[in-house]
């Protein structure tokens, strides 16, 4: 079981946010936590279907690779995320997984009735996104669907790192203190998970 799950969303494996990302990874490791990384690309999750069995389980129907992950983000204690931007949210792979999460917002609020935002917060969440553009509202929609995925999973968005003007695969690389301010924070997402 890792401490904490690192989601990697973007379609190329090293990309800004991956490369943001595997420091994060680095930062949490070098404090001693247990990191385990997952390339959504690489799995094979379907959209969500609209079937409607997870109102009467709280499970989602399809099988495939969604389930293990989720099961795996549920062992852990904390959630790292990167995605870039796309149209103002987080790429496809992204976003299919945070459908399929639906089942889980099904059995925390309909079936197990907790009301809504009083739920306890069982884990961190730290999410990392970069977009080509310096527009001031660049990251106003998906922080909202980030706050709503994170929560799905009794996490709070304990950190995120927004960086405007990284398009090209490798524009990260000209500010490593970007880099850094990442792998810092991977750093003390590790010490607050220990202390907690």
């Amino acid at each position: 079981m890792a401490d904490i799950i690192a989601l990697y969303g973007s379609p190329r494996r090293k990309g800004n946010t991956a490369s943001l990302l595997d420091k994060a990874v680095l930062g949490a490791q070098d404090q001693g936590a247990s990191v385990e990384s997952v390339f959504l690309r690489d799995l094979e999750i379907s959209p969500c279907l609209e079937i409607y069995t997870c109102t009467e389980t709280g499970e989602c129907a399809i099988q495939d690779d969604y389930q293990a992950l989720q099961n795996k983000i549920l062992a852990a204690r904390g959630i790292m995320l990167a995605s870039p931007i796309f149209f103002y949210t987080v790429s496809t792979h992204t976003k299919a997984f945070m459908d399929r999460c639906q089942c889980l917002w099904v059995k925390k609020y309909w079936i197990d009735g907790i009301p809504f935002g009083k739920g306890e917060v069982r884990r961190r969440g730290l999410f990392i996104s970069a977009g080509a553009s310096h527009g001031k509202k660049l990251f106003d929609g998906v922080l909202l669907t980030i706050k709503y995925f994170f929560d799905v999973f009794d996490a709070d968005v304990w950190e995120k790192l927004l960086y405007r003007g990284l398009d090209q695969s490798d524009d990260v690389e000209k500010h490593p203190e970007y880099l850094e301010e990442a792998y810092k924070t991977g750093q003390r997402m590790a010490r607050e998970l220990s202390a907690s």
